[in-house]
């Protein structure tokens, strides 16, 4: 009983474990904060939300957090190629973004 109690545990907590990935952005609605994304040939829909960690990682590799608000406004002149971002209920719990210059 005990062994299929702790397969059932184990079992649980590798299906709800999330993984970072990197996609590729296909198109930002900035009216509902949806960003559209591509992860191989499956796009995925997922939204931006006041709890989505933001990490900026400069050319040098350091890091910095920053502020959703920011991201926002710096994607109304250009929104970013590619990104690595933790998806959770079709929402973005946690975002990165590299910069290159």
């Amino acid at each position: 009983m005990r062994k299929l109690f702790f397969s059932m545990v184990c079992m649980i907590s590798m299906a709800s474990l999330v993984i970072a990935a990197d996609y590729a952005v296909v198109s930002y609605d900035k009216e509902t904060k949806t960003l559209t994304l591509k992860d191989g040939d499956k796009e995925i829909k997922a939204k931006l939300t006041d709890d989505t960690k933001v990490t900026i990682v400069d050319k040098d590799g350091n890091k910095s957090e920053g502020k959703i608000a920011g991201i926002l406004k710096a994607w109304e002149n250009k929104t970013p190629k590619k990104i690595n971002a933790t998806i959770e209920k079709e929402a973005i719990t946690e975002l990165t973004i590299t910069k290159k210059k």
